[in-house]
């Protein structure tokens, strides 16, 4: 070995490891108003663009840390049939499905969770777009049923934050009949005198708006919000007229009665204990 191999060995043992400073550790770039903003800024800010106020989509961990008390349990997930229809596009099913689990550390679409939210106690279930937009299979539709059983085991309200396009179309018909299912479940919660509030979140669309997000006691949404069943250029395309503006946001259909609170991610914890606090006074007399 050379003399200059053994100065490099040396240089190697006490130059110390570069730092990572790239941009995408340190600034995050706002989808609604392309400012830059810095990556801890926004974690302080839960989320929420400082600038002009954008709601960043946010997955299961995060929504539980800023909605319940400290000490929740998330719930096991249901196993169910993975891929019953052995579907297969330009990827097999169970590929797309490793995938997503790797990129989410999520079994798959639909966390629950149990706690409270200022000492209320509250079964807490939260979609996930990060895994396969959201969209809703079989495994969904079970959690979800799971997450109202467990509501009417604690005898609380179940809260769902909705975020979905719509069914997993890898799952076929299993997927749609996990609307009727998701339905029955809600009717159970009336029947054990427990509320359901739903909070929808950007994007919730699909069959999921046409099931479980648009049947709550109480419908709440964030701020510029995207609600709707179709997309608005299938609608235009389909009834040839031009929408109005902002047609499909959170703050126009609040206007047109489809929703009865538009609320800030700083304000939906003390909203939702609000809520909860009423219903469960009202339930109770």
């Amino acid at each position: 070995m050379s003399w200059l191999s053994n100065v490099r060995n040396a240089l190697s043992l006490v130059v110390p490891k570069k730092i990572d400073t790239s941009t995408d550790n340190l600034w995050h770039k706002c989808k609604g108003c392309g400012q830059m903003v810095f990556v801890k800024e926004l974690e302080d800010n839960l989320h929420v663009c400082p600038h002009c106020d954008f709601h960043e989509r946010i997955g299961p961990a995060l929504r539980f840390e800023y909605t319940l008390d400290p000490g929740y349990t998330v719930l096991p997930i249901p196993k169910v049939p993975e891929d019953p229809l052995k579907f297969r596009d330009t990827k097999r099913y169970s590929d797309r499905l490793k995938a997503a689990r790797a990129a989410t550390d999520e079994i798959d679409a639909l966390a629950t969770a149990k706690g409270k939210i200022e000492g209320l106690k509250v079964v807490v279930g939260v979609q996930d777009f990060a895994f396969m937009g959201g969209s809703m299979g079989l495994a969904v539709g079970e959690a979800f049923v799971r997450g109202v059983e467990a509501a009417i085991a604690e005898n609380c309200p179940y809260i769902i934050f909705t975020a979905a396009g719509g069914a997993r179309m890898q799952e076929g018909i299993l997927s749609l009949m996990q609307m009727p299912r998701s339905t029955v479940a809600i009717q159970m919660l009336h029947d054990a005198g427990l509320p359901y509030i739903a909070v929808l979140t950007d994007p919730t669309t699909g069959g999921v708006t046409a099931s479980y997000a648009m049947l709550g006691d109480v419908q709440i949404a964030e701020p510029g919000a995207l609600i709707g069943f179709a997309g608005q250029r299938v609608i235009e395309q389909t009834i040839r007229e031009k929408l109005p503006e902002g047609f499909q946001r959170a703050e126009y259909l609040l206007e047109h009665g489809m929703l009865d609170m538009v609320k800030h991610r700083k304000e939906l914890r003390a909203t939702l204990a609000s809520v909860v606090d009423f219903l469960g006074a009202k339930a109770a007399a």
